[in-house]
């Protein structure tokens, strides 16, 4: 990619998302951090007000309007094809949303283009194998509105083999596997993550009831591929201080956090750790003195030795100076 097209692209990507980091355009453009600020300096020479801030991102000013995107034609055959697999694999409210976000799209266009997409659409055809059983014509569009404004959804689910129950749960994320559509949520019921198919579903809808703070669909998919991999995962509950909470936010999720329990004087917080005794005890070292380890034991012992070999060498250095 040309200098001209990589400066287009950081442009309108930083039109699609509120904030955007250096180091994410970076790695999309295959080039060093430094070429990526000289990009975006070139780009506030030429009028476009950004601003950005240290370990946090770029952002445009809030106002600020470009003209509509022109789509290449490789682009517009993309759109054709995904409208095409939306309509047989999403459901009904979803397809009807993808749909009128086309309508806007092919607006756009230019002539050429808009004759392409016109030829293409019938060309172009999705065959779906018939399912047994119909879920609910908006599953889709409550669940990915549950996990946009972390919200609790309540369900009739019918479970294989048994009969209908109510569940209430907290999903991370939805996935398609083996022709089906599949959401992985926190399961007030079992008091675990369970994964749910969405054919399966009898009713659905979104609560007022807000979500606890959960892991994401990735780190949950994550931690389940380390222990399939045999690698040892350990469950650690530890409990800080509610006024140190925001300054946990940032690294936790390299330890396995995965939820927490919030309450007026502390934040209790819930990990599944591969590295319970090196890692996760390390990190706990800097909030020792606002946070309480809940289990097990064995990170309570690590934390101790830990310590315990801090302050042996700070005397022998204390012994040194004097």
């Amino acid at each position: 990619m040309n200098r001209f097209d990589r400066i287009t692209a950081i442009l309108i990507q930083l039109q699609s998302k509120k904030v955007v980091k250096a180091q994410d355009l970076a790695d999309r453009f295959g080039t060093s951090l430094r070429t990526i600020y000289r990009d975006i300096r070139t780009l506030e020479e030429a009028g476009v007000p950004l601003y950005g801030e240290a370990g946090i991102g770029y952002s445009i000013v809030d106002g600020y309007r470009l003209p509509p995107v022109m789509f290449t034609q490789e682009e517009a055959i993309a759109f054709v094809t995904a409208e095409k697999l939306m309509g047989k694999f999403t459901d009904s409210a979803l397809n009807t949303n993808f749909s009128s976000a086309m309508y806007k799209i092919k607006a756009v266009l230019r002539g050429t283009e808009k004759d392409l997409v016109e030829n293409l659409e019938e060309q172009i055809l999705v065959i779906e194998r018939p399912k047994n059983s119909t879920p609910p014509a908006n599953i889709l569009d409550v669940l990915l509105k549950s996990i946009a404004e972390k919200k609790v959804v309540k369900m009739i689910y019918k479970a294989f083999g048994n009969d209908n129950s109510e569940r209430h749960i907290e999903p991370i994320g939805v996935f398609h596997e083996h022709e089906n559509w599949y959401t992985i949520g926190f399961c007030h019921l079992r008091q675990e993550y369970r994964q749910f198919r969405l054919d399966r579903v009898i009713e659905i809808k979104l609560t007022d009831q807000p979500q606890e703070e959960r892991a994401s669909l990735k780190e949950f998919q994550q931690t389940q591929e380390a222990i399939r991999a045999g690698f040892k995962v350990q469950k650690a509950v530890i409990r800080f201080d509610k006024s140190i909470a925001i300054y946990l936010q940032d690294r936790r999720h390299y330890f396995g956090f995965v939820s927490e329990v919030v309450t007026d004087d502390y934040v209790e917080m819930t990990f599944l750790s591969q590295s319970l005794e090196e890692g996760l005890a390390r990190w706990f070292i800097m909030f020792a003195d606002k946070g309480e380890i809940i289990e097990p034991q064995n990170l309570k012992d690590a934390v101790a030795r830990l310590l315990n070999t801090m302050m042996k060498k700070n005397q022998v250095s204390e012994n040194l100076l004097t």
